[in-house]
């Protein structure tokens, strides 16, 4: 266990220790390596709709919300206490939790709902903020309204976001792993059947949405101070869509292939927008449409089908490998 554990953490550095060396060195632009920086907080907010509709089965159309509520307090904090490293830091943390406790008070009663309900209930909630977000500039100027927040400090580099996003997978992967992870799938697979058995059902969703919910304000934080200007139309429905998308694509249950999905798509559409310009910002609806039905003809399980990159797995392919070339190599 101390070897793997020792291998994929080298693995992690050496990719960091790569991708940082191309950077610097240009060998990534900077436009190019702005994208990434976007496809991994992407990636944050993606792996917390996995957890909430992925595993634990909890139908989220409002991410964007959540995603648009840790944007703001996060620049907010900044703006007001300065752009200090320290105090970028205390502003991550104040969107991831501003968001986490907002999904807790409106999670109690929305989550008795099921299907269809919660998802409509979820998405009523994420026009309302989106509309909050255009009047919130008579609670605070600061906040800039329908004419969005400028003036936002320049703080998130690549390594806030690789190590961030590695620490939301890592953070992910216990959970999922863990009794309680469990607790989410068995909601998933039969919220009756879990409940009879005995789990708070009720528990886990809100454990799982709460979470879920936090990595989404987190990673609004990071792009707040990305971009250095945030305004409501960045946090609409086709926002939640695009999330949500890339969790139905990289397999329902799967956070590997949430996780390659999320990058994968972030570059695809930055790809397209070059090549098609704004005929693809008109047409984006019609796009994600056509993606969307195509893979649920071709391959209805996603991306990944619910399987997992496992260390394990790769080692014990290499070694049955061994074995098997070891065996051939005695044969008479």
């Amino acid at each position: 266990m101390r070897k793997k554990t020792a291998l994929a953490v080298a693995a992690v550095a050496l990719l960091y220790v790569v991708l940082f060396v191309m950077r610097q060195t240009g060998v990534i632009g900077i436009y190019w390596g702005q994208i990434m920086d976007l496809a991994l907080i992407t990636t944050i907010s993606a792996v917390g709709l996995s957890l909430i509709y992925g595993f634990a089965g909890q139908f989220s159309l409002g991410h964007a919300g959540f995603y648009g509520i840790g944007a703001y307090v996060a620049a907010f904090v900044t703006r007001s206490l300065g752009g200090t490293e320290f105090n970028f830091l205390l502003a991550l943390a104040a969107g991831a939790a501003a968001a986490g406790l907002i999904a807790l008070l409106i999670g109690m009663p929305i989550l008795r709902l099921r299907s269809d309900y919660l998802g409509i209930a979820t998405l009523g909630f994420g026009i309302i903020v989106k509309v909050l977000l255009e009047n919130a500039d008579k609670l605070s100027p600061v906040l800039g309204g329908a004419q969005g927040m400028s003036g936002i400090p320049r703080l998130t580099t690549f390594s806030w976001v690789f190590w961030l996003a590695v620490l939301t997978i890592l953070l992910a992967r216990n959970l999922i792993t863990s009794s309680h992870g469990r607790a989410c799938v068995s909601v998933r697979e039969d919220e009756v059947a879990a409940d009879i058995m005995g789990v708070d059902t009720t528990r886990f969703k809100t454990l799982a949405f709460v979470l879920g919910c936090a990595m989404a304000g987190l990673a609004g934080g990071l792009y707040a101070h990305l971009y250095s200007f945030l305004h409501p139309n960045n946090f609409d429905f086709l926002k939640s869509f695009d999330v949500l998308l890339v969790v139905v694509l990289g397999g329902l249950g799967s956070l590997t292939g949430t996780v390659v999905t999320a990058i994968g798509w972030v570059f695809l559409l930055e790809v397209l927008r070059s090549v098609l310009g704004q005929q693809f910002l008109d047409w984006r609806g019609v796009v994600y449409a056509v993606i969307l039905i195509v893979l649920m003809i071709a391959r209805p399980q996603g991306l990944m089908g619910g399987k997992e990159f496992s260390l394990d797995r790769l080692l014990g392919r290499r070694a049955e490998k061994g074995g098997a070339q070891h065996g051939a190599a005695g044969m008479p």
